[in-house]
């Protein structure tokens, strides 16, 4: 057990069933920083950040973070998030992204799962908030799943419409928040 699996609390690590076989859970670290970025590079739908960002996101909130590791230790997906400072129960979940090769096994759902347990053991959970750009089903269908699995209502407002988006010459999609309260944690 590395000791960024040691933040983990035991039981959580026990928890994950739905685990695609193989593959484990883990505190991103910041040499976690690199695979990352090409992960979320390779996913061809995410907006990219520099390297930079990735290497800071993993220093700085990796305790509202998740990395799926695999066999040989290797990031296999992750998700990035943080903490609502006005509301301070409220996990904001910034990026989701599976490495190719892992794809359909569940893995983005176990991903969830362990990182909105993690955050409620840690400081408790009432609410997960995320944005969703217009015809990403598959985005769509993890968190209204997870709220399904939680018994959490989902309430859809544009957050940012796409005019706000430099530079863009309106080729970015409005985003579309996605609150899913209350959770049961």
């Amino acid at each position: 057990m590395t000791a960024a699996q040691a933040d983990l609390p035991t039981d959580l690590q026990a928890k994950f069933l739905g685990m695609p076989e193989g593959l484990r859970l883990d505190t991103p670290g910041v040499t976690d920083g690199a695979a990352i970025w090409r992960i979320a590079r390779d996913s061809k739908v995410l907006d990219l950040n520099s390297s930079y960002s990735y290497l800071l996101w993993c220093r700085d909130f990796a305790a509202t973070s998740v990395v799926a590791r695999d066999a040989d230790g290797a990031p296999a997906g992750f998700m990035t998030g943080y903490i609502r400072p006005d509301k301070p129960r409220t996990l904001v979940v910034w990026q989701t992204a599976v490495d190719h090769a892992h794809r359909g096994r569940g893995l983005a759902g176990a991903m969830l799962d362990g990182l909105a347990a993690k955050v409620a053991a840690d400081r408790g959970l009432d609410a997960v908030e995320t944005t969703i750009t217009p015809g990403n089903t598959a985005s769509e269908r993890l968190f209204l799943s997870f709220a399904e699995r939680h018994g959490a209502e989902v309430e859809r407002t544009v957050l940012f419409d796409a005019a706000l988006f430099p530079g863009d010459d309106g080729g970015h999609e409005p985003e579309v928040l996605y609150d899913i309260a209350p959770l049961p944690f």
